[in-house]
């Protein structure tokens, strides 16, 4: 059984990771976790969510403002951006698995209105929250895991990870005990802050046929 508390100075998610769950009993357990800083400041954890026989596994960052006030990753601009591209190259987002490295949302304040603005999640709190998506990728089981961004492809494949220059390719590696497909891109979201967001978009179609093609 999985303990309640993690050591004070400790950023780990593991001992609030209970041992031979299901995906219900994962997220269940994880509306629990103070395996690190961030949930203090986040409404609520964000879970995978989809199609638990899918194919794909998609992995992002961390979830936005609107995943953290719904509780669902990727419902916010970017992941209709994503849920878009996913359907233009054949990939039915409704058999996807949808998760992110870091499961709560990390913000700082700013404008007249106080607005929550995005932070990049440090590499001590995405290398804490592993074991939530170590247990993912263990009962889904993917054929392929779609990379979104560099903190995904870090999470995964460590810190020497560069989306640049792998994007739209098709690796293989050891991950969590089990021999992984992926193929890196942007995250959507970088799409949509892009300056030419037509040619963004066309750069998140080409590597995403790529991952198409892998799976037929």
């Amino acid at each position: 059984m999985a303990t309640t508390k993690a050591p004070e100075d400790a950023y780990t998610a593991a001992p609030f990771v209970p041992e031979h769950a299901d995906l219900a009993a994962l997220r269940e357990a994880a509306a629990g976790c103070r395996g690190c800083p961030l949930h203090r400041d986040a409404t609520r954890t964000v879970f995978g969510a989809g199609d638990t026989g899918a194919r794909v596994m998609l992995v992002g960052e961390q979830p936005g403002d609107q995943e953290d006030r719904q509780g669902r990753p990727f419902v916010g601009p970017a992941g209709k951006l994503l849920d878009r591209a996913l359907a233009e190259v054949g990939i039915d987002p409704g058999e996807t698995y949808v998760t992110n490295a870091v499961k709560h949302f990390k913000f700082a304040r700013s404008g007249p209105g106080k607005r929550r603005i995005h932070k990049a999640p440090s590499l001590r709190e995405t290398v804490a929250c592993g074991p939530w998506l170590a247990a993912e990728l263990r009962l889904v089981e993917p054929e392929l895991i779609v990379v979104l961004g560099a903190t995904a492809g870090k999470a995964l494949l460590g810190s020497s990870f560069r989306v640049t220059e792998v994007r739209g390719t098709v690796l293989e590696a050891e991950i969590h005990g089990r021999r992984e497909r992926l193929v890196p891109t942007v995250h959507p979201s970088s799409v949509l802050r892009a300056d030419d967001r037509e040619g963004a978009y066309r750069g998140l179609l080409s590597d995403l046929k790529v991952a198409a093609r892998t799976l037929v």
